[in-house]
């Protein structure tokens, strides 16, 4: 009899939780937000999620966080999503215990992981407690990098601590309509600065987006939670597995004239069907980074985007790209190249020291990545372009579209150090004199022909086709293996 009712009291508590509280769930619609469990079914396949911990509480309103596993796509994930109806979603003891236990799972499993956040922060009458529980959590993370892919979403207020997850994940996606990040809230930074903000202009999608603080924007949560859905989709389950080989082209497809200031054009060319994410689209412009697939295999594009200062490396370029590298080498997805690239913009006095930090993070991770690495030189590369992304220390195999400029220096900077007396002693008008070397310099000098010539490229190939050959050189270096010198890691420049 008394276990009976034990059960049922069991059952009851279960079903009490799973509820959740009425009035406040009303508030959470209200707000234009969807519920913790809401997004977690909306995520996952039809009826593949498994609760963990259900009755794990903080106190009377429990630990203010829904954790389990599922499927998307038939594959399987573990989630956390953060539950802003118990306390504003506030970290506590027993909120982080039950995060920590996916966390540990998904490392033993191999197995992604999705984090939806919404988090007022930490719950403060826990004290230091509290602050431990988030270590806990950061802790955990920071071994997991590497391992799993962990992508969190941003459905809600993301303020201190809880902004460090968005920043601990592979890739931050960030709902327009109710996410906000960032590192203090407004009434401090007011306080704090003098001038009044809100939300949405300090952590707002925008605003983050433009600073790099998260990888994608989407209008609402649910093209949120798409987004992260098509991603699963993209990358392996774990850094000991490849990524799923899905035929959605023609391996022999042409790429239809492109021309090489063209980016979007160069990077739907290339990927099958046209298909591409791109990540940190508004930020670091002069460089885009985008997962796609090539021949049915997940690769990673970088490509200069010529549109925006020729296609400069800046520090916001640089370090966008070094770090979709090494997420690339992290699990296995060879990187396609396009550059088209002026080399490395000439800075101000005072961030003069960021752009040489952040070019050496490029060099260092194009160097490190040991995955296939396949460049193409669509128009320049110019100094640092070329010797970062498209050197024979850099890519295994490097081709170039005719026309293409490889220099130390632009032809208009080369014709001053080269043909000094020449410029001197026409008489033609000095502009049409520099213009007239600079051309003679990059058919002479820098052209495609002559680098190929010196073994600096592999091949000179016509633009229409890059994919075949680009497809060609992933299938073939698709065993690739790199002796590794005994260390523990490389000191990257950050």
């Amino acid at each position: 009899m008394g276990n009976t009712q034990e059960l049922a009291e069991a059952l009851a508590r279960r079903q009490a939780v799973l509820q959740g509280d009425p009035e406040r769930i009303e508030k959470q619609r209200a707000a234009g937000k969807l519920t913790a469990r809401e997004r977690v079914e909306r995520l996952l396949d039809p009826g593949s999620f498994v609760e963990m911990d259900v009755l794990v509480s903080g106190g009377a309103d429990g630990a203010g966080v829904v954790t389990g596993s599922g499927t998307v796509d038939a594959r399987p994930v573990y989630v956390f999503a953060q539950d802003y109806t118990v306390r504003g979603g506030a970290m506590g003891v027993r909120h982080a215990q039950k995060v920590c236990r996916v966390l540990d799972l998904a490392v033993k499993t191999g197995a992604p992981v999705i984090a939806l956040c919404d988090s007022a922060g930490v719950r403060v009458d826990e004290g230091a407690r509290a602050m431990n529980a988030y270590a806990s959590i950061y802790q955990r993370l920071a071994k997991l990098s590497g391992v799993c892919p962990l992508i969190a979403l941003i459905l809600g207020p993301a303020i201190g601590g809880a902004a460090l997850i968005a920043q601990l994940a592979d890739i931050a996606i960030q709902a327009a309509d109710v996410g906000r990040l960032m590192v203090y809230g407004p009434q401090v930074v007011s306080s704090l600065t003098g001038r009044d903000c809100d939300m949405k202009s300090l952590g707002g999608a925008e605003t983050m987006a433009a600073q790099g603080g998260v990888a994608l924007t989407a209008a609402t949560e649910a093209e949120a939670i798409a987004l992260a859905a098509k991603l699963i989709g993209l990358l392996p389950s774990c850094n000991e597995e490849d990524a799923p080989l899905v035929d959605t082209d023609d391996l022999n497809r042409l790429l239809t004239e492109v021309s090489p200031e063209d980016s979007e054009g160069l990077l739907s060319g290339m990927a099958d069907s046209g298909d591409f994410v791109e990540l940190f689209p508004a930020w670091g412009g002069e460089l885009r980074v985008a997962l796609a697939r090539m021949g049915g295999r997940t690769v990673g594009l970088v490509v200069s985007n010529a549109a925006v200062n020729a296609g400069e490396l800046a520090p916001a370029a640089c370090a966008k790209a070094a770090r979709f590298i090494r997420f690339c080498d992290c699990f296995s997805l060879p990187v396609v190249s396009l550059i088209n690239s002026r080399g490395v913009q000439v800075p101000s006095a005072e961030t003069q020291s960021w752009t040489m930090i952040t070019a050496a993070q490029l060099l260092c991770a194009y160097t490190e990545a040991s995955v296939p690495k396949v460049s193409v030189i669509v128009g320049s590369a110019i100094g640092q372009a070329y010797v970062a992304m498209g050197g024979q220390g850099s890519a295994d195999l490097t081709y170039a579209w005719p026309g293409a400029v490889i220099s130390a220096l632009t032809p208009e900077a080369a014709v001053q150090v080269l043909y000094a007396d020449e410029m001197r002693q026409d008489t033609a008008p000095a502009a049409q004199t520099r213009s007239r070397l600079a051309r003679r310099f990059a058919s002479e000098v820098a052209d495609g022909v002559n680098a190929a010539a010196e073994g600096m490229i592999d091949d000179v190939i016509e633009p229409a086709q890059t994919r075949k050959y680009v497809l060609a050189a992933l299938e073939m270096l698709s065993c690739k293996r790199e002796p590794e010198l005994p260390r523990k890691h490389g000191n990257l420049p950050l």
